[in-house]
């Protein structure tokens, strides 16, 4: 026996299929929740194959490991049976802790050999006298689980307009959490959830803060997803008005700012240390910034990049290999890699292969809300011709509303420097309160309460 089945009964069924994907993504989110991140209170020296063993160095006294009775200069061979001698399997374990985990250790004391159980529990969350902090979750589409941090005044009445925080590409959380050490950025990330008058959302991406995950293996595509999981939550948020919600991005957050309020209907956007190159370019301009900072002469740098870097970039975000297969087939490039064999500033080669072809100018050009851009003068990261490049974009559409603020001194991270070296050489920046001042005088505007 043959069935047929007409074209508007197969659309009805993909229809009827993908509202049941979609009831099962909600129904499995409303079923699960993110545990909290655990509390450490303890720094290691990481092990190493030649040196097997995390090392104790410093611990509080509250710390899980202190109340289990290790001390310092302790060495945890194993953990639950684990032989522990390789750092970044080391760092998983212990950023993947999380409250009410209990672990066995095997511990060296000098000559003995020590068995301890440590329990651990939850890292403290951010508290603020006159606003409400909620933790909270959403689902993506990849189905990770994602952790949202939301701050509004305590004494709001009716709805407010929001501001929807998109972070970095690295794998540090957007939570200023008590006892995280200050700097520049954990200081805009607290002004901004408590002096704009809005309803802030943070969003954790997947492997980061209390947000399912393994940050150091997910890749750009997922990334956004929790991004647009957790602005949707952020539209039914009831304190929020749904109609007037501002992105601000930082980093790749500020690439990926226009595309996300083209996507999902923002009124606004602030893009605070941006690009509009290709990643290739992006890469081959940072690298050279890099090695002249480093003392070599403008001369040698111009053979390197193209002796070296060119095809090495090339191979990896052109033709989509891992550095390890580019080398394997050219080993004369391996001298110019300054990235390990399959990441790149912690995130795995495949995230760069999808921001290599994700269209970030042509984001830009579709745009039509409110822009303010932040250029920091001493951002060494980032190229101060592709602000002016947006500009001309922007221009070129007729575009009405924008500013490109050029911040005398300010760098990438949020802190203020003489000159570029001195943020590359990590020296220790200054802080000044207009540097969130801006942000917040730029959110308030762009939502219509100044």
């Amino acid at each position: 026996m043959q069935f047929y089945v007409h074209l508007d009964q197969k659309s009805m069924m993909y229809k009827s299929l993908f509202a049941s994907c979609l009831i099962l993504i909600a129904a499995l989110a409303s079923a699960q929740h993110i545990k909290r991140r655990a509390y450490i209170g303890a720094s290691f020296s990481s092990p190493r194959p030649t040196a097997v063993g995390a090392v104790l160095r410093t611990q509080s006294n509250n710390s899980p490991f202190a109340r289990a009775g290790l001390q310092p200069n302790d060495r945890i061979l194993r953990l639950n049976g684990e032989l522990l001698n390789e750092a970044n399997r080391w760092s998983d374990i212990v950023y993947n802790f999380r409250e009410g985990d209990v672990v066995v250790l095997q511990v060296q004391r000098g000559s003995e050999i020590l068995l301890k159980q440590v329990s651990f529990g939850p890292m403290p969350r951010e508290e603020y006298p006159d606003h409400t902090v909620e933790y909270g979750e959403a689902m993506s589409s990849y189905g990770d689980l994602i952790r949202n941090i939301t701050t509004y005044p305590k004494r709001s009445r009716g709805k407010l307009p929001a501001l929807f925080v998109v972070g970095g590409l690295s794998c540090s959380s957007i939570e200023a959490f008590p006892g995280r050490p200050e700097t520049g950025w954990t200081r805009v990330l607290q002004d901004i959830s408590t002096n704009t008058g809005m309803v802030v959302m943070r969003v954790e991406k997947p492997g980061v803060g209390d947000s399912n995950g393994n940050c150091g293996e997910s890749d750009f595509h997922r990334d956004i997803a929790a991004f647009k999981a957790s602005y949707q939550q952020l539209k039914r948020h009831a304190m929020a008005d749904s109609t007037n919600i501002i992105i601000y991005g930082s980093s790749m957050g500020s690439a990926l700012a226009p595309y996300l309020a083209n996507e999902l209907g923002a009124q606004g956007i602030i893009s605070d240390g941006t690009f509009v190159k290709t990643w290739f370019e992006h890469m081959l301009e940072i690298d050279r910034r890099i090695r002249l900072f480093q003392g070599q002469t403008p001369a040698e740098v111009g053979r390197i990049v193209n002796e070296g870097l060119i095809p090495l970039y090339y191979g990896m975000l052109i033709e989509k290999k891992s550095f390890a297969e580019v080398i394997r087939e050219k080993p004369e490039l391996a001298q110019y890699n300054i990235h390990s064999s399959e990441h790149m500033y912690g995130r795995p080669v495949a995230y760069y292969h999808q921001v290599q072809d994700f269209d970030f100018a042509g984001a830009w050009q579709k745009l039509k809300v409110p822009v303010r851009i932040i250029r920091g003068t001493n951002d060494w990261i980032m190229s101060d011709l592709d602000n002016d490049m947006i500009i001309d974009i922007l221009e070129s559409t007729g575009h009405q509303d924008h500013v490109l603020l050029r911040y005398e001194g300010l760098d990438h991270w949020n802190n203020i420097h003489e000159k570029p070296k001195d943020s590359f050489e990590r020296k220790p920046g200054k802080w000044e309160d207009r540097i969130s001042g801006v942000i917040i005088q730029y959110a308030r505007e762009l939502a219509g309460l100044e």
